[in-house]
């Protein structure tokens, strides 16, 4: 039988939610609400892959912050190539802005490109990159950060410091980076939802492979 390339092989990637069994799911590039406005390429099922290692750290993460009550929400883990590629067709050949005034009201399209909202390659496709928030379990609500997942604007940096985000909004981000830092995450410097595992087991090589349970348990 002939070996699967690399960029297809799933065997190192599990379903997040075994190793997480609290952690909410929006996988919202599977659903028609995000900043494309339709599914993206590759998503076959609302349901996030990662690494093994991934999933184990976050499972820390998870454990902590639910000392403190909340509970781990996700837009998005492992993102193929097929999808950053939709991205990129959108961003260059697509005249579409029906969900401007949603994802990006304050840039033009083609500035999500120099900006570093939408790459020519993405760490999700690593398989050990996250897109996530907190759930409040007193309320059962989404934390108000300040800013939606995927608001393609400043007022996404973690660091921003204008009047637009206040204190307690800044203070549930900063109390969200702090957890996912402990648990071997870094931050990215322009989305406060956005962190890759420091010790990724595959940093050259980006995966192909769609989202789907038959990709990890073929």
């Amino acid at each position: 039988m002939k070996k699967p390339e690399l960029e297809l092989d799933a065997s190192g990637f599990v379903l997040l939610a075994d190793y997480v069994p609290s952690i909410v799911q929006e996988i919202r590039y599977y659903t028609t609400y995000n900043f494309i406005g339709e599914r993206i390429d590759g998503y076959e099922e609302p349901i996030a892959l990662c690494t093994l290692e991934c999933a184990r750290a976050l499972k820390v993460v998870a454990n902590e912050l639910a000392v403190q009550g909340f509970r781990l929400k996700i837009f998005d883990a492992y993102r193929p190539t097929t999808a950053v590629k939709h991205f990129m067709l959108w961003g260059i050949e697509d005249s579409d802005q029906r969900m401007k005034e949603f994802f990006y009201p304050n840039i033009d399209k083609t500035d999500t490109f120099k900006l570093g909202y939408i790459a020519s390659q993405s760490s999700h496709s690593r398989g050990s990159t996250v897109d996530l928030t907190l759930l409040d379990m007193t309320t059962g609500r989404e934390v108000d950060m300040g800013s939606p997942f995927d608001l393609f604007d400043e007022v996404s940096h973690p660091d921003y410091e204008g009047e637009a985000v206040t204190k307690e909004q800044c203070r549930m981000r900063t109390l969200l980076a702090h957890a996912m830092e402990r648990g071997g995450f870094v931050p990215m410097v322009n989305e406060w939802w956005h962190f890759t595992l420091a010790d990724e087991p595959y940093p050259d090589t980006y995966f192909s492979f769609p989202v789907a349970m038959d990709s990890i348990r073929a």
